[in-house]
């Protein structure tokens, strides 16, 4: 009995032509500018953004409601897309973004930027999740590779153009009568209705019929439930207490969210939020674990960079968002490299190996910085992070999207990125969280530093520097409650003593008066020659012990500090007392959450008198940074058991329609009765057997 074979390559074309390919990528890419662009704008701006709204410790809050959302939608929108398609859900998520853009510009007050900021993050979920799963559908693990070049300019020139538009916009005044900062926002109309009529235009992906399946409203709904309190309660634990009844509540809620989640995933099965299923892959979990913690060190800590570039080296935005440039070549320089070597090989072990030890060893170079390390010092510890995050970014969503056929892709991907943004969401929650708690009793510990109290003391105290325009705001906010609060005591304890002698010696003549010694006409003289000459020698006496101290002709105590060397005499005396109450925490500078709250009166002023409070900040991120690398070391232990099969040579689109055709092949085998062996990528199917669906073949083809 003959027998012929037919291959799958003839039993259908490809899906997707080169240029078809290249029309698709074209429409994500200036999506995901879109997207890169504004999370660069508005890092290198927000310090002025707290600034002008007097809640810079407030930050948490706008990085947190935006991560929320955009969190949270991910995996809606990666479901949803399975069932209508990609495109109308990516164009959608353009348009909210838009509107949220619109709205944030009008923000009056940082927890109303927040807000708004939510409504950007509801599109944000999509322009991050929807062009990865977009390339999972019509390209092939090892192919995707070769096109992540192009994703990775459209990164790089956000990300070159995103602070320098940043910092420009932060540095003007007004541009058309608008705040500067508010065209960090309204920027992205116009590139948002490009990006708008390019996807129209060009995004144009085959659509594979699906079956008729269920939305798992119920999954959205407790996921919500399960995420929401506990990510607040990680932004607001420090204020509310973490073991307070609302903090409490928050843990409560979100353990019965996150109990109610696992049931109904289990319940809707295929048709879950996240179909648990996915778990039962070792590559799948391991690198969805893996992207947690490295989400959780990547988000929290890298948005300490650029406040720690403007506020410690003193940078304007424009500055830092150049200052970042070493991150951004170290992360084109890996990703392209491995890449490449992807590409060539379809193995990428080692990648989260190597990916994770570089960013551990970029956060541990940076535990070494000092207030007044050199920029170079930092770069270097930036490039490493960046060597880091660029063989980890594409590979683990590559693994993750190698684990699953079409029919999952989408979920696969967007849980991909859902859990990694959980753990950025979290790690931007606790560790600014960390920072900001930090910051006072840093800067109360700063002023406990004899050297440097000294220091800060004698600037404040010298006329020149108190007095000069630079300096108003510092002293106003830090330096004159000390030293208002040191003058009035010390000037009333020398009034005091003179007081006292202009008292004895006015009672002394007044004595000789009545004693006859002196006649009563001269007493009148008698007198104020007696009070100047005890005043004299109470002055002589005062100024042994304050250098500083002068006496007017009436009598009353003034201190100046014009002499350098008698202001540094009386700054040595005064230390020692101030020492113990910065020691105990009591100090007179008003220092707690408000200090930070707007952080302008920082630019221009003495360096001694920020030098404190640089150095407290960098003490806050210092702490930050070893935190993020002992969870960016848990990742790297993981990484060691991340087992990875080799990538597969086709993409979905073409696996599923190679499929269809093959299958198709059979049945007309089998209706026309012929002995034919239909080769169907790896399923065998004897031509008297009914013929199989398309996810028996694909299961059959996994498991041959």
């Amino acid at each position: 009995m003959s027998e012929t074979r037919l291959s799958s390559e003839q039993a259908a074309a490809p899906v997707m032509t080169h240029r078809a390919i290249l029309f698709v990528i074209f429409g994500l890419m200036a999506g995901m500018f879109l997207s890169a662009l504004d999370q660069t704008v508005v890092g290198t701006a927000i310090r002025t953004i707290g600034d002008d709204l007097h809640g810079l410790s407030q930050q948490a809050w706008v990085t947190t409601a935006y991560l929320i959302v955009s969190t949270i939608s991910t995996p809606i929108y990666g479901k949803l897309s399975d069932i209508f398609g990609r495109r109308p859900l990516f164009i959608f998520a353009i348009v909210v973004f838009v509107i949220g853009s619109i709205l944030a510009s009008f923000s009056t007050s940082m927890l109303e930027l927040a807000a708004f900021r939510a409504i950007q993050g509801l599109g944000a979920g999509g322009l991050m999740s929807m062009p990865l799963a977009i390339m999972g559908d019509i390209l092939a693990p090892r192919e995707r590779a070769k096109y992540q070049g192009y994703f990775l300019a459209v990164f790089g020139v956000s990300s070159l153009l995103g602070p320098l538009i940043g910092g420009l916009f932060a540095g003007a005044d007004e541009i058309l009568g608008i705040a500067g900062w508010r065209w960090v926002f309204l920027i992205n109309v116009p590139i948002g209705l490009v990006a708008l009529f390019i996807v129209l235009r060009f995004l144009h992906i085959p659509r594979h019929p699906v079956h008729s399946v269920r939305i798992d409203w119920w999954g959205a709904t407790t996921v919500i439930v399960a995420l929401v309190p506990l990510l607040l309660v990680a932004e607001q634990g420090r204020e509310w207490g973490w073991d307070s009844p609302l903090a409490i509540g928050c843990y409560i809620v979100g353990g019965l969210g996150i109990v109610a989640f696992v049931i109904v995933e289990t319940l809707m099965k295929d048709d879950a939020l996240i179909p648990l299923k996915l778990f039962r892959s070792s590559t799948f979990s391991m690198a969805t674990v893996i992207g947690v913690f490295v989400g959780f060190g990547m988000f929290g800590a890298m948005l300490t960079i650029p406040l720690y570039l403007q506020l410690v080296l003193g940078s304007t935005p424009t500055e830092s968002g150049l200052q970042m440039l070493p991150m951004i070549l170290g992360m084109m320089i890996a990703s392209i490299g491995s890449g490449q070597l992807i590409a060539r090989t379809g193995r990428y072990r080692i990648f989260p190996i190597l990916g994770t030890a570089f960013l551990s060893i970029g956060f541990f170079w940076l535990t070494h910085l000092q207030y007044d390390t050199s920029y170079w010092f930092m770069a270097g510890g930036m490039l490493l992070i960046g060597l880091g995050l660029g063989q980890l970014m594409q590979t683990l969503t590559i693994a993750s999207q190698n684990s699953v056929g079409l029919r999952d892709m989408g979920v696969a991907t967007s849980a991909s990125t859902f859990f990694r943004q959980i753990g950025g969401t979290l790690g931007t929650a606790v560790l600014l969280s960390l920072m900001f708690t930090l910051m006072p009793q840093n800067i109360q510990a700063s002023f406990a530093d004899e050297d440097t109290l000294t220091s800060a003391l004698d600037a404040a105290f010298d006329p020149d520097v108190a007095g000069a325009p630079e300096n108003a705001d510092i002293m106003a906010k830090i330096y004159t409650p000390i030293v208002t609060q040191t003058t009035d005591a010390t000037t009333q304890q020398l009034q005091q003593g003179v007081d006292k002698a202009t008292a004895a010696a006015t009672d002394a003549v007044a004595a000789q008066v009545a004693a006859g010694q002196i006649p009563a006409s001269q007493q009148a003289a008698a007198t104020a020659a007696a009070v100047a000459q005890a005043q004299q020698a109470a002055l002589t006496e005062i100024q042994k012990q304050v250098p500083v101290a002068r006496l007017s002709d009436d009598g009353q105590v003034t201190l100046d500090f014009s002499d350098p060397d008698e202001r540094a005499a009386f700054v040595d005396t005064l230390v020692p007392t101030l020492l113990d109450r910065f020691a105990d925490g009591s100090g007179d500078s008003s220092i707690d959450d408000s200090t930070i709250d707007d952080t302008s009166f920082l630019v221009g002023a003495d360096a001694r008198l920020s030098k404190p409070l640089l150095v407290a900040f960098n003490d806050s991120a210092v702490a930050v940074y070893w935190v993020a690398m002992w969870v960016v070391i848990v990742a790297f232990i993981l990484s060691l058991f991340f087992r990875t099969p080799p990538l597969r040579e086709k993409s979905a689109l073409q696996e599923a329609v190679d499929d269809d055709a093959a299958l198709s092949a059979q049945r007309a085998a089998n209706q026309a009765g012929a002995p034919v062996e239909v080769d169907t990528g790896g399923i065998r199917v004897p031509a008297e057997a009914a013929p199989l669906t398309r996810r028996q073949a694909r299961e059959a083809r996994t498991a041959d």
